[in-house]
């Protein structure tokens, strides 16, 4: 058998006497170095299907616990990636709560997680559009997630309150463009439309104007006012 391997060796690929027993002894090595990547990664499959049980087992008992997990990228866990879902309710008695109308970016910072820089976006949004109307409103705030939301209502009272609105007969194309929710070609079509037929006398008058989808035309109505 070995005479034939060394005849196939010398015959087909022109290997010497010695160059075929350096080969037949390098073949177990590459046989070994092919086999290792396939085993680790059996074991690699096998330790991180346990580590997800575990995983899961751990979170069970977290939930249990009132405990939320925050952040823990799998299969890796770490307990410090976690937060208590009740706050600290001694610091919410001594709080007066105020409405959100009446919150600066000051007293915003009262909340867990909001700096000067996120109550500072906050206070000016809302002052961009003339008050929130909605709660979801507040999720359009860059840097403000559902989590950050949540937290904030628990110091503060959400009260609906529209402090500015646009006159939609009289206002200039620029001051209805300046509202974040109309966009200048939004507003050019608008006026161009005012100009053209005459005052709007309900939120539904846009209707007529095809290019509008009821949706937008929902969202900005209690921005709108009409006289």
């Amino acid at each position: 058998m070995k005479d034939r391997f060394f005849y196939w060796m010398k015959f087909y690929l022109g290997f010497s006497g010695k160059e075929s027993r350096g080969f037949l002894v390098v073949i177990p090595f590459l046989l070994i170095l092919g086999i290792i990547p396939g085993v680790l990664k059996f074991l690699k499959n096998r330790q991180a299907e346990s580590t997800y049980i575990a995983y899961l087992s751990r979170l069970d008992s977290l939930e249990n616990l009132q405990i939320q997990l925050v952040a823990s990228p799998l299969p890796t866990f770490n307990p410090q990636d976690t937060v208590k879902l009740n706050r600290n309710q001694k610091q919410l008695d001594n709080l007066n709560r105020i409405a959100f109308s009446e919150a600066d970016s000051i007293t915003l910072q009262i909340v867990p997680g909001v700096g000067p820089g996120t109550a500072g976006r906050i206070i000016k949004y809302r002052e961009q559009l003339g008050g929130f109307y909605s709660r979801l409103q507040l999720l359009e705030v860059y840097g403000v997630k559902e989590e950050l939301a949540q937290s904030l209502w628990e110091f503060f009272d959400f009260d609906p309150l529209i402090f500015r609105k646009i006159r939609i007969n009289d206002a200039s194309l620029d001051d209805i463009a300046s509202h974040p929710y109309i966009s200048y070609g939004e507003a050019k079509v608008l006026v161009a439309y005012r100009n053209q037929h005459g005052s709007f006398t309900a939120a539904a008058d846009l209707a007529n104007i095809k290019i509008f989808r009821m949706e937008w035309i929902e969202k900005i109505r209690p921005y709108l006012e009409f006289n």
